[in-house]
């Protein structure tokens, strides 16, 4: 299960260097229900999501390279890239991701929760603007289908 919420930032830490970050790609093969492929760094993975906005099922399958290249070529719409920076923010962890490509300057911080509760309790930190966690749009699965 994966519960998560998202929203919009004001600008970006000014010590974003600082933090952990990975270099993502992915493409949807289907958008309902969303089946996507992602390389992450030097990971890749099949990733089924189930139906909800704020929390939704969600499986990762681990694919070698050769499957991931297989599979991305066959993915529908646009591929997205982005540059996922790992905030901590104890608890949790602030996973903001800067989109590059068609899809600059979009910046989407999300946090992922152990249960509900402890999601709607969360209190967002000043330099998150909007709330985007049940606007579909800001996700990556309808952006792969946006038309340019």
């Amino acid at each position: 299960m994966e519960i998560e919420r998202k929203f919009t930032i004001r600008q970006l830490p000014d010590n974003l260097s600082a933090y952990d970050s990975h270099l993502i790609e992915q493409g949807y093969l289907n958008t309902n229900p969303v089946v996507r492929v992602r390389r992450e760094d030097d990971t890749y993975y099949l990733t089924y999501k189930g139906k909800g906005l704020m929390a939704r099922e969600e499986y990762n399958l681990p694919l070698n390279k050769e499957a991931y290249h297989h599979l991305i070529a066959k993915a529908d719409g646009n591929i997205i890239t982005k540059r996922r920076y790992l905030i901590p923010l104890p608890p949790y962890t602030i996973e903001l991701d800067v989109f590059e490509g068609l899809f600059a300057p979009l910046m989407i911080a999300e946090v992922e929760f152990p249960t509900e509760e402890e999601a709607e309790a969360f209190v967002p930190p000043a330099w998150f603007v909007d709330e985007v966690t049940y606007d579909p749009a800001y996700h990556n699965s309808t952006l792969s289908t946006k038309k340019f």
